[in-house]
Order: C-alpha cells, then structure tokens, then sequence
C-alpha cells in the first residue's frame, strides 16, 4: 500500500511540470495565433455547411413551387350549361330506359340542333360543335338520365365538360384557339354559362387518350397492388438471409462471396433487374406481362439486396451481452435469434424496409423493360391482370404533346412525391419511437 501511494506521488510530481509547462505556451502569442488560426477554420467550414445546405433547400423549393404552379388547374375542370332534351322516344327501349351511349350521343346532338341551328345545314360546322364539349358526353347525359328517369321528356339543364382545348384556354395556358370557339366563348356560353368546377377526374378515372378524362386511378391501384408483391416476396427472405448470415452461418470464403455480391447487387443499375425479370419470370416461368405480379417480383429483386444490409447492420448494434445472458439461462441459438435477437432489431429492419420500398416506387427502367408502359384503361382486379404504375403513368403522360397532359403529369408527380414523403416520414417515426441505444 506504501508502495503504491509512492507511485502515485511520483506520477504526480512528473506529470505537473507538464501542465504547467502546457499552460504556459497556451499564454504564448504563438499559441493564441494557432487557437485564432483554428476557430477561423471551423466557423468557415461551418458556414460552407449551412451554405450548402441553403442551397440545395432553395432548389429543392424552387422545383416543388415549379410542379405545383404547373399542376394547379390539374383538379379543376371547365364545363358549360348546355340544355338537353331527354327525348323519351330514343331512351326508352322495349319499356326500358336505354344504357346506349349511341342512344344518348343522338339526344345530345339533337339538342345542338336546337341551339344552334346552322349546324343543321352545315356538317362541318356539327362536328366542330360537337367537339368543344368533352368525349364523354354522351355518358354524363346518359348517367343523368338514369338518376332522375323522372326528367326523362322534359328539357333539363347539365353542365357538360368541355374538350381539353377549352379548358386550357380558360386556364390561361394557351393563348390562342379557334375563332369559332372563341365566339361561342365570349357570346353563348358567356356569363354564367361557363365556369370552372373541382374535379376528382384525376384520382376517379384511368388512363385516356383525352386529357380531360385521363387519370391515374389505375397506376394507383397499380402501385399498391406491385408494392405489396414486391414486400411480401423480399422481407421474409432478406430477413432470414440477413440472419442466417449474421448468426448462424460459418465464416468462410463461401459467406465471403455471398456478402461481397450483395453488397455489389445493392449498387447495380435498376434496369438490369428489369432485363433479369423479363429473361427469367417471363421467358421461362411465364409470369402475365404488364402485371402486377411480374412488376412487384421484378422490383423484389431491386430491394432484396438493400434490406439484407439494413437487416444486418441492425442486428449487429445488438450487444452480444443480451445473447450470451439468453444462452447462459439455457435458450438455444435458434431462440435467441427469434425471441430476443429478431424483436430488438425490429425497428431497424422496418426502417431499412420502408426506405428500400420508397425507393422500388419511384422506380421506372426495371418496370419499362418488363412491358408495364402499356395504355391501361380499365383498373386491375387482381394482381395478373395488365396495369402500370405512377411513374410509368408520368413517363408516358410527359411524352404526350397535348398541353392538357402537362398538368395532369405535374400532379403525379407531385402525388408521387407525397407517398415517397409519408414513407420517410414513417421510418423516421419508426427509428426514433422504438430505436434503443445501448
């Protein structure tokens, strides 16, 4: 005990001239000059940072109030009061209330006739008539009628869509159209004739070649159903990889190669996995193209390798005490993996998921390749059937020259945005909610 109070006593003695020493070459001008020198350095590398990040904010912010400008006449549409005669003599059918659109296109075009008679005479001027409200006219009159079969006889009054044209011109974004409906414009359909409405247009239809009847309800439905293939596939086997390779498997330079060509799999271009699906699933397995099915398969491929990693680096935060105190009370590996190990890394896991399906979301080439930029009208009703996503919908709606389709594409965009938005937002709940710090 002497011994060692000596020690401490000489350590002290010896380790005193060297704090004095240091003191006094911190009074020194030198030093000052150094510790100035240094603090310039940091509050400049600082200020670069926030410069940076004031940047790349500003924009981010610019691109976003760009879509958004552009897309703002996505959820509105122009329509016209136009009065209709439901002519009961071609609606009524063997004493049923026909479901023809034909039936319903000739009570239209009656009723045109009897606003604007010139058009009896003139064909040309007909179709030109015709063709200022939208195309599916013909299906508001019939879907009028069959709400209120009590009209049916009597002039009524509908408002009716007007063709994509019209409605940008009333928009503002496109300054010159037609001299002849430039005139039904400021004089027949003036006042309160015409007026613009909200529309769900957008989310309610499916795709179409008319701008103003197009919508994305089918790459919505699209998305999810290839989304949720695409998790059920890839979870469970990246999960069960990630543990088998992290608990269980031996070191060697088998699990050697299989972890470097994950890690290599996690950074290949996405359209490569589109041209393995297409000479795998559909070449040879025979899995329906353009479906649901081969899109989310394909896209499990794209994710797999992205949740092996975020699997087992959340398994390696775990503390190896936990699993030696499981084993010590008598469980065997098998259980501390399930019931301790897999609970625990949960959170991680999750949040590694949710970034690698927002990341399969926004993704294009690998779908492209395996035949989804198909025209899909209809909505799927199982996941076989053909069908697209939301950035293919954008893809092909950007190509389209027709300047209805520039606002419609800026809204999916900024839907698609959204959903990638809510996504990140959710693994960040997930993270800080059930994350532990040992």
């Amino acid at each position: 005990m002497t011994r060692k109070i000596k020690d401490i006593k000489q350590h002290k003695a010896y380790e005193q001239p060297l704090v004095d020493n240091f003191s006094s070459f911190l009074q020194t001008d030198r030093a000052k000059r150094n510790i100035k020198k240094r603090h310039r350095k940091e509050a400049r590398f600082k200020r670069m940072g926030i410069i940076a990040i004031s940047i790349s904010i500003t924009f981010l912010a610019i691109l976003i109030l760009n879509i958004s400008i552009q897309s703002k006449g996505a959820f509105t549409q122009t329509v016209v009061k136009t009065s209709i005669y439901l002519d009961q003599d071609i609606i009524f059918k063997n004493e049923q209330i026909s479901t023809r659109n034909s039936d319903y296109k000739q009570i239209f075009i009656n009723s045109l006739k009897d606003d604007f008679p010139k058009i009896s005479a003139d064909r040309r001027l007909k179709i030109k008539t015709v063709r200022f409200f939208s195309n599916d006219t013909s299906s508001t009159i019939k879907e009028f009628a069959l709400s209120n079969p009590d009209l049916i006889g009597s002039n009524v009054t509908i408002w009716l869509k007007t063709n994509s044209v019209i409605d940008q011109y009333i928009k503002s974004h496109i300054e010159s159209i037609d001299p002849y409906y430039k005139k039904l414009i400021t004089t027949k359909f003036a006042n309160d004739n015409l007026k613009k409405k909200f529309s769900f247009t957008l989310l309610s239809n499916g795709d179409s070649t008319y701008p103003e009847l197009a919508g994305i309800l089918t790459a919505l439905l699209g998305s999810f159903y290839t989304m949720m293939i695409s998790l059920l596939v890839s979870f469970p086997l990246a999960v069960l990889l990630a543990l088998y390779l992290e608990e269980f498997a031996p070191k060697n330079k088998f699990t050697d190669f299989i972890e470097i060509n994950i890690n290599n799999l996690a950074a290949i271009p996405s359209v490569i996995f589109g041209l393995l699906g297409l000479a795998i699933f559909i070449t040879i397995f025979g899995v329906p193209r353009s479906s649901s099915l081969i899109g989310g398969i394909t896209l499990s491929l794209l994710v797999l390798p992205t949740i092996v990693i975020a699997t087992r680096n959340s398994i390696k935060s775990i503390p190896q005490t936990i699993k030696d105190a499981a084993l010590a009370l008598g469980s065997s590996s098998i259980q501390v993996a399930l019931q301790h190990t897999l609970p625990l890394a949960l959170p991680g896991i999750l949040t590694g998921t949710i970034l690698a399906i927002t990341r399969a979301i926004g993704e294009t080439a690998p779908l492209l390749m395996i035949g989804m930029i198909a025209f899909i009208v209809d909505k799927p009703s199982n996941i076989i059937e053909p069908t697209t996503v939301l950035p293919v919908q954008i893809y092909l709606w950007s190509n389209n020259p027709e300047t209805g389709f520039a606002e419609k594409t800026a809204a999916t965009i900024l839907i698609l945005l959204l959903f990638l938005v809510l996504f990140n937002l959710l693994a960040i709940f997930l993270r800080n909610k059930y994350s532990k710090r040992w």
